[in-house]
């Protein structure tokens, strides 16, 4: 095929005016009847590998596929773009999958799917099916090298010898050199073309947290951003239900999602995230493998991953449509323990325990995060990537060794006998009953850090153990000992470097100000809530409908016929069709509604500035108009800054102006004005502030 007529295929079927890296490449090796290995990062658009084939190759392609959510995920989408695709599995009646081998053996689908336990329902039609291609998604699940390890997948070797002559197509978002070559091996690929994508998802915000009051930080994190979903991922099953009733609780509409629990609940949870009827849930790894949902915000690791693979594929959850997303993990040395248990007791130990080790070693970074990610899958960068933790706030090294002695010294006084909150209180001086109960307060250095802050002296000790000069003792309670590594701080005078601890946002908290949060009024929620309407009617997923990415081009592209919303990345033909005239309908209404509100406040601030121009005061405008005076003084302020004649010394004084540049600088720019009006103890009214403010924004500009 032409290059024209796939991109042709690509807008008319899937909406989209050009392919993504290396989509192009694959379906033109998959077309000339080549074996292929795809590395391409989760939301890289690993289905329209195989999904353009299909439509343009006669016959029928088979895609193995690991999970049941997953192959309907993809059939609903294939679906809503008006392609006919099927799964077959174990869920359906006898009568119900005879049904869909029928329409097989008809050409009724281009496209089945099934898992790889499930090929022997198809085992007696293939004799009967042109099988076009083969595609087996989630390949790394065939090596035990790889971090989900499948045993029914290794079974899948012998298609390549009953299809010699069918391409298979080979897909994952995770395999490092060892897994990629034993992926190849275990499918007996001839001759494959290999492909790895950039793994690098510049969209994600990468940031690793110590887990000091974690389930604390996760609900403030959660209350910043009431209309976005998100997946906590934890260690335990005990803990995702802990944690979802914690949440739930606190008001956040959160579940809990396990292998433990019974496959109707399991189903049920994962349904109403997809459908945007739950925004958190708190899941074990189990969670996810077949979640397609592209609009995922954020995702937390409450507790440390195994491996690299792991991490990078369930962050990779997020933003799969492209959006700026947010991904913490939380790091915490009795989750290390606990791994280095599980890893130890298991197959490959060795291999796992190596990879658990590269794991920490991301965690405890002080360089960029994005970078040790990419070098990982043999990616290498120069530029750091800005959008990191460590990137953004770059440590800064300090002499510690006084600090450090200080601290190792306090857990030898306490004979290594006490966990550390203890010891910080030790060390700061408390009078509280874990430290009078046993008389440590007459013990030589109790107190002898009394100008460090406890939540400093946290920071610095877990530096200390990251460092290795002491460590938890998880199976006595977490109290701390010493290791070897202290007796050269403490007597052989060895200098220890720590980090600067970074002093939390004050201003973050109070301005109360989500982030991501958009208006209930704006075209995106309108359009949202128009597309969630849609979707509850066709019993799918929203962003089967459209993804968060397209919303937001239709708010900022506001296309009013059918050729500019057919111009939209994610509308195809079909599409267009199906939801053309309602969505242009709400843009349409929108933009009057706005053009109206416009032109009233247009109106509406023109009054104002004919009544400030005549001499009138803002109380006596306030009267005139019967408004209040606050209206009023936010007017005088947008029509000074938008630059009209405005007579604002008889509204405000110079000094004034100084005053509230003062406390701005001091406040560091609070977003509202509140903390100056507490600034001033009252003296200055709001009014004044706004105006200064106003003064003070057209200055800088």
């Amino acid at each position: 095929m032409t290059t024209i007529s796939l991109h042709a295929a690509l807008k008319e079927n899937f909406g989209f005016e050009k392919f993504r890296p290396n989509q192009e490449e694959i379906i033109r090796c998959i077309l000339s009847g080549d074996d292929t290995l795809a590395i391409m990062p989760t939301g890289g658009g690993k289905s329209i590998c195989f999904q353009l084939p299909a439509l343009v190759q006669p016959g029928i392609t088979v895609v193995i596929s690991p999970l049941i959510a997953l192959m309907k995920d993809q059939v609903d989408s294939l679906k809503a773009n008006g392609i006919n695709a099927c799964y077959i599995n174990s869920t359906q009646t006898p009568q119900e999958q005879q049904y869909l081998i029928n329409g097989l053996q008809a050409n009724d689908f281009k496209l089945v799917y099934l898992a790889p336990e499930s090929l022997s329902y198809l085992d007696h039609a293939f004799s009967q099916l042109k099988i076009s291609l083969i595609a087996i998604d989630e390949a790394h699940c065939i090596s035990s090298w790889g971090h989900d390890f499948r045993p029914a997948y290794t079974n899948l070797g012998y298609l390549k010898n009953r299809f010699p002559t069918t391409p298979i197509l080979a897909l994952t978002a995770t395999a490092d050199k060892a897994t990629r070559s034993d992926i190849v091996n275990q499918l007996n690929l001839v001759k494959p073309k290999i492909f790895v994508a950039s793994f690098d998802r510049k969209n994600l915000s990468l940031e690793v947290r110590p887990a000091l009051d974690r389930i604390k930080q996760i609900i403030d994190f959660i209350e910043n951003k009431p209309n976005e979903s998100g997946i906590i991922y934890c260690l335990s099953r005990k803990t995702t239900e802990e944690l979802a009733e914690k949440l739930q609780n606190k008001g956040i509409n959160a579940k809990a999602y396990h292998a433990g629990l019974e496959n109707t609940t399991r189903s049920k949870v994962q349904d109403a995230f997809i459908n945007d009827d739950c925004q958190v849930v708190c899941a074990t790894i189990a969670f996810g493998m077949g979640i397609d949902k592209s609009n995922v915000r954020w995702v937390i690791h409450y507790n440390l991953p195994k491996n690299i693979e792991g991490y990078y594929q369930e962050i990779g959850r997020a933003g799969r449509d492209g959006l700026p997303s947010e991904t913490i993990l939380f790091e915490s040395y009795g989750d290390l323990i606990q791994l280095q248990k599980f890893a130890s007791e298991g197959s490959n130990s060795e291999i796992q325990l190596a990879k658990l080790e590269r794991m920490k070693q991301y965690a405890d970074a002080l360089s960029c995060r994005r970078k040790i990610l990419l070098s990982y899958f043999g990616e290498l960068v120069k530029e750091n990537c800005g959008n990191c933790d460590i990137c953004k706030n770059p440590p800064a090294f300090f002499d510690g060794t006084i600090i450090a002695q200080k601290a190792l010294s306090a857990i030898s006084r306490l004979k290594e006998s006490e966990a550390l909150a203890v010891v910080v209180d030790f060390l700061r001086g408390s009078k509280n009953a874990s430290i009078y109960d046993k008389e440590y307060q007459n013990l030589k250095t109790y107190g002898i850090g009394t100008d460090i802050s406890w939540y400093d002296w946290n920071q610095y000790i877990i530096q200390l153990i990251n460092l290795g000069y002491c460590e938890i003792a998880f199976h006595q309670q977490n109290k701390l000992k010493l290791t070897y590594l202290a007796k050269k701080v403490l007597f052989e005078g060895e200098k220890v470097k720590l980090t600067t601890v970074l002093k939390k946002e004050k201003t973050k908290v109070e301005a109360k100000k989500p982030i991501g949060k958009t208006a209930t009024d704006s075209l995106f929620e309108i359009l949202r809530k128009l597309r969630s309407e849609l979707a509850k009617k066709e019993e799918v997923p929203a962003y089967v409908i459209f993804n968060d990415a397209t919303l937001k081009q239709f708010e900022n592209e506001r296309p009013m016929s059918e050729t500019e919303f057919l111009a939209i990345d994610g509308v195809g033909k079909v599409k267009l069709e199906k939801y053309g005239d309602q969505f242009i309908n709400a843009i349409i209404a929108f933009t009057k509604n706005k053009n109206e509100k416009t032109k009233k406040e247009a109106t509406t601030y023109k009054e104002t500035l004919a009544l400030i121009q005549s001499g009138l005061t803002i109380e006596e405008i306030a009267s005139k108009r019967n408004l209040g005076q606050s209206t009023i003084a936010s007017h005088l302020a947008k029509l000074y800054t938008d630059g009209h004649a405005i007579p604002i010394d008889k509204f405000i004084n110079k000094e004034e102006i100084s005053k509230i540049n003062e406390a701005k600088i001091k406040l560091e720019s609070p977003l509202t004005l509140k903390p100056y009006f507490d600034y001033f103890e009252e003296q200055i009214p709001y009014d004044k502030i706004r105006i200064a403010l106003a003064v003070l924004e057209k200055t800088s500009i």
